[in-house]
């Protein structure tokens, strides 16, 4: 209770200049939800005892564009990754979640909304990721595609961000979220536990030297650093 009613507080200081921020065009409009975003959290995750610790900051270079891949076991992801990314972002979301009163506008402003049943959403999508980076924005993907319920640590990714960062010559930087599993679980119902969370960003992987037969290779090796460094 103690950390949803803070997080409605608080989503309700920045629900208004997030929704004025229509009056301004991409990508200064997600630059600036990005900042506010980054305020938010800043106070929201101290109140509901989130240690959040964010390593690797130093991949991301100033006018460059990067398809950021991440894992994804909890809720608590986004919010954590959003804000977590050094520049104006974007995140791939599934547009269920839009629907929702007050914090659809804010969901709806720092994402890319999919369909995921929809075929014509995805082929959508797709073209809107392109026109993100275009803008010089980062476009964070959740490769498992959705949560891991799972044991293991990482589902097996899908192709999307692969193929997405091949086609636009987009460099990949690989991040891994702990501790968002304990926190907000999926298995749970009305559960939060505080604690500890970190996000560390690693190396960059470029991609502009590939053609579409390095697709299975490089998710492997994006796979590979990923689950040796949860692990």
């Amino acid at each position: 209770m103690w950390a949803l009613c803070w997080f409605m507080i608080t989503m309700l200081i920045i629900w208004l200049p997030v929704t004025l921020l229509f009056v301004f065009p991409e990508p200064k409009r997600t630059h600036y939800f990005i900042r506010i975003s980054r305020l938010w959290m800043a106070v929201y995750l101290p109140l509901a005892g989130v240690r959040l610790k964010i390593e690797g900051k130093e991949f991301f270079k100033k006018g460059q564009a990067f398809i950021v891949v991440c894992n994804h076991n909890s809720f608590m992801d986004i919010p954590i990754s959003s804000p977590g990314i050094p520049g104006g972002n974007k995140t791939i979301a599934k547009a269920e979640l839009a629907r929702l009163p007050l914090f659809g506008i804010i969901y709806k402003r720092g994402s890319v909304l999919v369909n995921r049943k929809d075929e014509q959403s995805r082929k959508r999508s797709y073209g809107l990721m392109k026109q993100v980076l275009g803008q010089g924005l980062h476009m964070c993907i959740y490769p498992e595609g959705t949560r891991n319920k799972s044991n293991e640590p990482l589902k097996p990714f899908k192709d999307g961000a692969f193929r997405l960062a091949i086609e636009t010559g987009t460099p990949i930087i690989p991040a891994v979220i702990t501790g968002t599993r304990e926190m907000l679980p999926s298995n749970r119902t009305f559960y939060f536990k505080p604690g500890s969370v970190k996000m560390s960003f690693l190396e960059p992987v470029e991609t502009n030297h590939m053609t579409m037969a390095d697709l299975p290779e490089l998710k492997k090796n994006i796979f590979d650093r990923m689950h040796h460094q949860i692990s």
